[in-house]
Parts: structure tokens; C-alpha cells; sequence
């Protein structure tokens, strides 16, 4: 793979290469590099979600569920962004392919923003558990539910272009 075609995580990781004490860290990344990097995108989603709920709910003092549609979508268009470009190198070779990825990506999201708002009511209004404990609780569901459906339905790779998987050309 050329340098033009890497992201900045593929330069950052290459600089570790030439180091054999990073050899069997760089070997695990190398298999499982969609996972660590869903997982690892996946937590900041997570962060940027909870913190936007906190911020919004204890220190704006607005109501839980509002503020929980507003972090559901701040947190949404970031996991956009990072899944496209960096966890499934995502190739939309027109617009109508991009805006079809969108769309499925926020269909999916939708799905799982529904699964939050059930375990954030059941847990806040129903069982009376700490929201910011629920908060968490919601989002490891969520994470999991996400992963797969973005995996297998959003950014599913066709075979026949598998080698030029990541890059974004419009006709």
C-alpha cells in the first residue's frame, strides 16, 4: 500500500514496524486491526456521547432524555466519520453510494438509539438507577449491537473490490 492511500493510524502504527520490540504488539494489530480500531473508536464514541450527556444534563440542567437524543447525535456523526475512515476504510465510488451508506449508517443508528432510550427509561423512571451508571450500562449494548450491524450491513465489503477497499472517488 502506498503512503497517499494510508490514514494517519497506518503511518503512526508503520513508525513501530522497524522495532522488534513492537514486533508481537504490531503481529496482533496487523490480525485484528478492525476490531481494535472499532473498539478503540467505539470507546471515544462512547466518551463523546456520555461526556455530551453529562455536560448537557448536569451542568445545563436539561432533561435526560433530551439530552440524551443530542448526545445520541453528536456521538453518531463522530462514529460516522471515524467508521468510515479509519475502522472499515469504507470505498463509496459515488454519491449515491455515499448517501446510501449514510443513510443506512443513521437507519442503523436509529436501531440502536431506540435500544438506549429503553435501558435509559427503564432504568432512570422504572428500577431508579443512577443515570450516569445506566448511561454506561446502555452504551456497552450499544457498542456491541452497532459493530455488528455496521460490519455486516453498512460498510459490507464486496469482494470484487476488496483491493481498493478506503478510497472515495465520485464519477
Amino acid at each position: 500500500m502506498k503512503n497517499y492511500n494510508k490514514n494517519f493510524i497506518d503511518l503512526f502504527i508503520d513508525c513501530f514496524r522497524k522495532f522488534k520490540i513492537f514486533k508481537l504488539l504490531i503481529s496482533i494489530y496487523d490480525k485484528y486491526k478492525e476490531a481494535i480500531l472499532y473498539l478503540f473508536f467505539g470507546g471515544l464514541t462512547t466518551l463523546t456521547n456520555i461526556l455530551s450527556y453529562t455536560l448537557l444534563a448536569m451542568a445545563f440542567k436539561v432533561e435526560y432524555m433530551v439530552s440524551n437524543v443530542i448526545a445520541w447525535l453528536v456521538s453518531v456523526i463522530f462514529a460516522y466519520i471515524t467508521n468510515k475512515m479509519y475502522v472499515f476504510e469504507s470505498n463509496t465510488s459515488t454519491k449515491k453510494a455515499l448517501y446510501k451508506e449514510i443513510a443506512s449508517f443513521f437507519l442503523a443508528r436509529v436501531f440502536s438509539w431506540l435500544l438506549d432510550v429503553v435501558i435509559m427509561f427503564v432504568g432512570i423512571s422504572v428500577l431508579y438507577i443512577n443515570d450516569i451508571i445506566i448511561k454506561i450500562l446502555s452504551n456497552i449494548f450499544v457498542i456491541i449491537s452497532n459493530y455488528f450491524i455496521s460490519k455486516f450491513f453498512v460498510f459490507k465489503r464486496s469482494g470484487k473490490n476488496e483491493k481498493d477497499y478506503g478510497k472515495v472517488e465520485f464519477s
